[in-house]
């Protein structure tokens, strides 16, 4: 049985120079099995060929939000809402795919730890460990292999990034140990956005709403009402995702 991760930001993890306005940094991850995931690269493959005649357009975020980069028809507004309610129908959908995410408020965390640590690391960590939490869950009467995808974000720090993600295999982490990692574990790649990867665009459109959320849970929130039944519970409660640090 195969499953895969795949990770993207929201944010940046930059501690020194950050916008006081939005000062958080969150690494989500989505799981999803190979059965799935033909489903959900299906299913957006045809969105963009309803709205851009092919399969190339890559979906971001922010230039979603902001109706530009390829994203200009959705100023008109009866395309957008269609848009969005055939977005909403894909990731609404449930038992497709599970979200594991860790967010770094970074005043708090500036505070309480400095500013030399390695969020992205230390929020990768996290994931991991919850997607190996995750699949423990599911009893499987078989193997399980989990190949981890990464969006590539520059050649120093994809570098670094492979090296953490080895040590992590050889120390694991506080709640998982190595072996525990390393029995799942098979595969970490670090692709390209131009790769055109369905399941890291599925990581990029539920990492913002899940930050802002975090950010004022007060505020209404849509988008996150449509995916939180895929974030990762056990026995009721939210496990799946962590807030450096906690309130």
């Amino acid at each position: 049985m195969k499953y895969y991760l795949y990770i993207d930001e929201c944010g940046d993890n930059n501690l020194k120079n950050f916008d006081e306005q939005f000062p958080i940094f969150t690494l989500c991850g989505v799981i999803v099995s190979e059965e799935k995931r033909e489903w959900l690269e299906q299913e957006v493959q045809a969105l963009k060929e309803e709205f851009w005649g092919n399969q190339y357009t890559i979906l971001h975020s922010r230039d979603i939000r902001k109706c530009q980069r390829g994203f200009e028809i959705l100023f008109d507004l009866d395309v957008k809402k269609r848009f969005y309610e055939r977005v909403n129908a894909i990731l609404g959908t449930a038992d497709v795919y599970t979200i594991v995410a860790c967010a770094i408020l970074k005043e708090p965390y500036i505070r309480n730890y400095g500013r030399l640590n390695d969020v992205y690391a230390q929020s990768l960590s996290f994931v991991l460990e919850r997607a190996v939490f995750y699949l423990d869950s599911l009893n499987a009467a078989e193997e399980i292999e989990l190949h981890t995808v990464v969006e590539q974000r520059g050649k120093k720090e994809d570098e670094k990034l492979r090296m953490f993600y080895n040590q992590l295999l050889g120390q694991g982490t506080y709640w998982a140990s190595a072996e525990r990692l390393r029995q799942y574990a098979k595969s970490f790649k670090l692709l390209p956005k131009k790769a055109n990867v369905v399941g890291l665009q599925v990581a990029d459109l539920v990492a913002y709403p899940i930050t802002r959320h975090i950010l004022d849970p007060n505020e209404p929130n849509m988008a996150y009402e449509v995916i939180k039944d895929n974030i990762y519970s056990e026995n009721m409660k939210q496990v799946g995702i962590k807030i450096i640090p906690n309130a």
